[in-house]
């Protein structure tokens, strides 16, 4: 009878373990993969919040994507054969430690965490993405079932990681031009930018142009066409744009007016009410066109290290349109129409959009939109049909695009609409971008001999 009592004892100790084991061969396989797309959109997207926080202008906006995302790239591609890394293809960069006999790292998570790691040191607001971070840690453990041991491992490769890129990236002449002479603005030559309404700023980078490109090889590889010849002879090409940009601001149609605004895109928009002053804050215009990225990775089903693949690309043709174009508008320092139409045509006029405080030739919009499209269409080809909700969250409606570049002429023609460019640094502009763009594309690669490319929208 004991020994009876004792099997029995023995057999549900049995069962009890191994409906124990069930169970957690179950969980493991509930567990989801890291190796997640959703996770780096999700990143991403936290990045752009705290730049939107922090204020960031346009061009520096630009290389806190870049950085972070070639971070991920990289270690992505470690554990990815269809990917090459982009070792002595980005400017000055020797590659990262690799990930070999180290045990227990999540190449994905590492990916991940090296992101989050590079961003954190290229933006004002710690508390935020250590907030971010926390939750992040949360959400691998709790719902993609990451051990202790994984994300401890995979922290340490990703800090490793992130310390070379760190030190790459220290070395692209940012902290510099943080020394260099605010611009000089020299009144008594007619037809240069001066500062503009409401708060005549200093002009925002003057010194862009020295920081170090990512593929081009100079910030002058692609000088555009000199401006038109300034004259406020109402003959000159000169003064007829400035008269078509005066015409279009006072005839505005709906769909123009939604065209303007969904392109705005401005950081720091100042408004002035009486004596009370208050600042609005928006994505910038590379952050718009990394949201559009997002969308784009979403709808072609994207796996990781194809989304990983397609913000290199996205940022990286930012930064770098950015320098070209930079380099440009304080060469040519183009006046802004807002200044001359209320000195010469009509002293109450005013743009729709509030003109940013840099000079006018080339449009910022035009080239890096040209130079983001031609990037995007490089990857998920033409046409793409999609819906842009990028704007939704500063509360304009979505907009649909059958291409990314009937998206980059929408973006450039939004700025004639909105009042700040005249037709040819819009038109030049765009052919600006697409030169740096094609360059991109003749020259980055980042997939290894056949290994084809992202899927593309049926």
């Amino acid at each position: 009878m004991k020994a009876l009592y004792i099997t029995l004892i023995g057999l549900l100790l049995w069962g009890l373990s191994l409906s124990s084991c069930e169970q957690k061969t179950e969980d493991r396989a509930a567990a989801k993969s890291v190796a997640d797309p959703e996770l780096l959109r999700l990143c991403m997207n936290n990045l752009t919040d705290v730049i939107v926080y922090d204020i960031f202008s346009p061009p520096v906006a630009s290389r806190i994507y870049t950085y972070p995302s070639v971070a991920a790239f990289e270690i992505m591609a470690q554990g990815d054969p269809r990917f090459e890394s982009l070792a002595g293809q980005l400017t000055d960069f020797d590659g990262i430690p690799l990930a070999e006999d180290q045990p227990n790292i999540d190449v994905a998570l590492a990916a991940l965490q090296a992101f989050n790691m590079v961003g954190d040191t290229l933006i004002f607001s710690k508390d935020k993405m250590m907030a971010f971070t926390q939750s992040f840690e949360k959400k691998m453990k709790e719902e993609y079932g990451v051990s202790d041991q994984v994300w401890e491992a995979s922290e340490s490769y990703a800090r490793q990681v992130a310390n070379d890129v760190i030190a790459w990236m220290k070395k692209d002449n940012y902290a510099q031009t943080r020394t260099y002479p605010q611009y000089t603005v020299l009144p008594d030559q007619k037809g240069r930018w001066v500062p503009t309404p409401p708060d005549y700023m200093q002009a925002i980078e003057p010194h862009w142009n020295k920081i170090r490109p990512f593929v081009i090889d100079s910030a002058t590889q692609f000088v555009p066409v000199p401006p038109s010849e300034f004259s406020l002879d109402r003959n000159s090409q000169f003064f007829k744009n400035l008269m078509e940009v005066y015409e279009i601001g006072k005839n505005l149609d709906s769909t123009q007016l939604a065209i303007a605004q969904f392109w705005d895109c401005n950081p720091f928009v100042m408004h002035h009410r009486g004596h009370v002053m208050y600042a609005t804050k928006k994505i910038t215009p590379g952050g718009h066109w990394v949201g559009i990225t997002g969308i784009a990775t979403r709808q072609a089903e994207a796996d990781f290290g194809e989304t990983a693949e397609a913000y290199v690309w996205c940022t990286v043709a930012l930064a770098d349109a950015f320098i070209s174009c930079w380099d440009e508008k304080f060469r040519s320092s183009v006046i802004r129409p807002e200044t001359l139409i209320n000195q010469h045509i009509d002293e109450d006029w005013l743009p729709l959009l509030q003109t940013p405080p840099f000079p006018e030739y080339t449009s910022g919009h035009s080239v890096i939109s040209r130079a983001a499209a031609t990037a995007l269409t490089h990857l998920f080809g033409d046409p793409f049909p999609y819906v842009d909700s990028v704007e939704v969250k500063w509360g304009l409606p979505a907009r649909s695009f059958n291409s990314f570049l009937e998206a980059s002429q929408e973006a450039a023609i939004s700025r004639m609409y909105g009042g700040i460019h005249y037709r040819p640094a819009v038109e030049v502009g765009s052919a600006q971008g697409e030169k740096v763009g094609q360059y991109l594309a003749a020259t980055l690669r980042t997939r290894k001999e056949g290994q084809g490319g992202i899927s593309k929208n049926p």
